[in-house]
């Protein structure tokens, strides 16, 4: 006996449409059931999850938490929009975290390598050379799978550690701050190297966010309006019809990766320009593997995906809470956000598919010779 799935004639519109949150339900239920096999009242920690961290968004005490829910999402964002390029074309990029940490890097070189070079530009190179280097990562495993075939899903994965490594070695080696107190880290960005707070008097939400959302309103144009939008449509969904109409389908493997890759070095010298302010060790929680929640979350659309990213944000401020109040461990945190993922591709999955039951042809001939 094995299972099937068959793909159905028509799907339902209505059900298309509630899967996200039919998704999040079925996400609360299991996690209710989780919490309870650890011991925790379920209640008490989906409320610290999604109802405390919101308690304060709109208190004029606690508006931190609201700049803190646009710091949180702003990478989110960046990097599942680049994503939601990459999965409609039917490129799988799995190693955003490593372009994220790598455009972290290249954008930090000035002013880690170059202290005392400041002036205006200083930023504006930092955020060009973050995407660069992002984009630049990306094209690996986009060169391998144009060239060889090669598994892009391995190949980016596998890159991901490759980044985290190097980063942790020059934090440790060469890029070490001389005045640090041996600890690993680089020297602090000096101001030039900054990025600036979108309202400094109220909270340290930066520009990031404002990055994301034109991000997200440019792809969701190019997607929508653009032959190159019509591109990476067609060949995601049917690549023999894309070369009917002429269209490459490795010039797309490329022009995928490097706006992913581009998008999450972006994110991953904001972070470190406008949140952390130097190179650790760790510069992310698993932003690039939490956007491929969001990415799918907001169906693979830019405008989805900003009201994924600020849900999933939230998320992210409840588990800090979580933490605290109940003290749960990240890991259960980073288990909670996979129910979301798993159930988010599960709902997809059955309203486009219908699981079919088929019996192996040995079962089949014993049958056969049963009856016979």
């Amino acid at each position: 006996m094995r299972i099937e799935l068959v793909k159905r004639p028509q799907q339902s519109a209505l059900f298309s449409a509630l899967s996200p949150f039919i998704a999040l339900g079925l996400t609360l239920i299991a996690g209710a059931i989780m919490f309870s096999l650890l011991g925790k009242n379920p209640a008490e920690a989906l409320y610290y999850y999604f109802i405390d961290p919101l308690t304060g968004l709109w208190d004029e005490n606690n508006r931190w938490q609201l700049h803190e829910l646009a710091v949180k999402a702003a990478p989110l964002i960046l990097i599942a929009v680049g994503l939601s390029v990459c999965f409609l074309s039917n490129n799988w990029n799995i190693g955003a975290e490593g372009q994220f940490t790598i455009g972290a890097i290249v954008g930090s070189i000035l002013p880690v390598m170059y202290p005392d070079l400041q002036s205006w530009i200083v930023l504006p190179l930092m955020l060009l050379m973050g995407m660069i280097g992002g984009a630049a990562y990306a094209s690996v495993p986009a060169y391998l799978k144009a060239r060889f075939n090669t598994n892009e899903i391995l190949t980016s994965l596998m890159l991901v550690y490759v980044a985290q490594l190097f980063l942790d070695w020059l934090v440790r080696g060469p890029w070490r701050n001389p005045g640090g107190m041996n600890f690993p880290e680089t020297r602090n960005f000096h101001e030039y190297a900054i990025l600036p707070e979108i309202l400094p008097a109220s909270g340290r939400a930066h520009w990031g966010f404002a990055f994301a959302l034109i991000a997200a309103v440019a792809a969701w144009f190019m997607l929508s309006r653009t032959l190159r939008g019509f591109e990476v449509k067609v060949l995601g969904q049917s690549p023999r019809a894309g070369r009917f109409a002429g269209f490459s389908a490795s010039k797309m493997v490329f022009f995928a990766f490097i706006v992913s890759g581009a998008l999450a070095g972006l994110a991953g010298i904001s972070e470190v320009s406008g949140a952390i302010g130097q190179l650790r060790p760790t510069i992310s929680p698993g932003y690039g593997f939490a956007a491929i929640i969001v990415a799918f979350l907001g169906r693979l659309n830019p405008l989805g995906i900003v009201a994924a990213g600020l849900v999933l944000a939230l998320s992210y401020l409840g588990g800090e809470a979580a933490q605290i109040s109940i003290g749960v461990s990240d890991k259960v945190v980073r288990a909670f956000q996979g129910m979301i993922l798993f159930f988010v591709l599960a709902c997809d999955t059955l309203i486009h598919y219908r699981v079919r039951f088929v019996g192996t042809p040995a079962v089949k001939a014993a049958e056969v010779s049963q009856n016979v």
